[in-house]
């Protein structure tokens, strides 16, 4: 009886918005990977909407929407966000785009309250225990068609434990997303999907063998296995640039 009643109140709240579906979106979190970001825009490459998550409302100049998931009182009541604050004290009042927080406060008139219980209805799931992931579920949501990850890490080498947690409750809405048929793309400096490490390296068991297998994107974007040595043939094959030096780490995501 009870889900019959929070179903239809679910009716009558907030909706997708047509503007987004379909379309590629940039989340920019706090992580050094953020560095990727930046080298892309620095290349010219295009996002429909660009997301940015905690602080990086004061780094990035052309955001469309912000998640802010702890409340403004953190922030503009106490120094708990330690060296944040103060940037935040300042920005907050002033953002003219959409805030997604878990209340509102009137001394930020741009925060909206997160519409947890659409989503959650929606995606059927409540776990989300860091903002990213509740940023990644509104995509979720809203039928946003790619999403490109920057500055989404979980290194916090002074906390294992909740650096693991963030790490492991993402990757599950990664791959909820991939499940649903959004493509996903990760910053090639990011450890999510163990992205950064080595491509010896990233099968267990075969990552001990001279010449392992490993897995690689043909040009179709199936997910396809050789042997290491297969594929450095392959690389030697390709023609070097004209100036002979090594490119900069590419600006486009990793595609899942």
């Amino acid at each position: 009886m009870l889900i019959g009643v929070v179903k239809e109140g679910l009716m009558s709240k907030a909706e997708p918005e047509e503007s987004l579906d379909g379309k590629h979106v940039a989340i920019v979190a706090m992580g050094q990977s953020q560095i990727d970001f930046h080298l892309s825009q620095a290349h010219s490459v295009h996002f429909d909407e660009i997301w940015a998550i905690n602080a990086m409302i004061g780094i990035i100049p052309n955001v469309d929407r912000a998640f802010i998931l702890d409340p403004m009182s953190r922030f503009l009541d106490t120094k708990d966000a330690g060296s944040m604050t103060e940037m935040m004290r300042k920005k907050l009042p002033l953002v003219d785009y959409p805030i997604y927080s878990c209340e509102v406060d009137e001394r930020v008139p741009a925060v909206e309250e997160y519409p947890l219980e659409e989503v959650t209805y929606y995606t059927k799931t409540g776990y989300l225990n860091n903002t990213v992931a509740y940023a990644l579920a509104y995509a979720l949501w809203q039928r946003v068609q790619q999403v490109s990850l920057f500055g989404i890490d979980f290194t916090y080498k002074t906390n294992m434990h909740f650096a693991e947690a963030g790490r492991g409750c993402l990757e599950f809405w990664i791959a909820k997303c991939i499940a649903d048929g959004m493509n996903v793309g990760i910053a090639p400096r990011s450890s999510l999907l163990d992205t950064d490490v080595e491509i010896k390296e990233k099968l267990y068991g075969y990552h001990r063998l001279d010449n392992p297998k490993v897995t690689y994107l043909d040009q179709d974007g199936d997910t396809r296995v050789c042997l290491w040595s297969d594929l450095q043939a392959e690389e030697t094959k390709k023609p070097i640039g004209i100036i002979s030096r090594k490119d900069i780490t590419p600006v486009e995501p990793n595609k899942y």
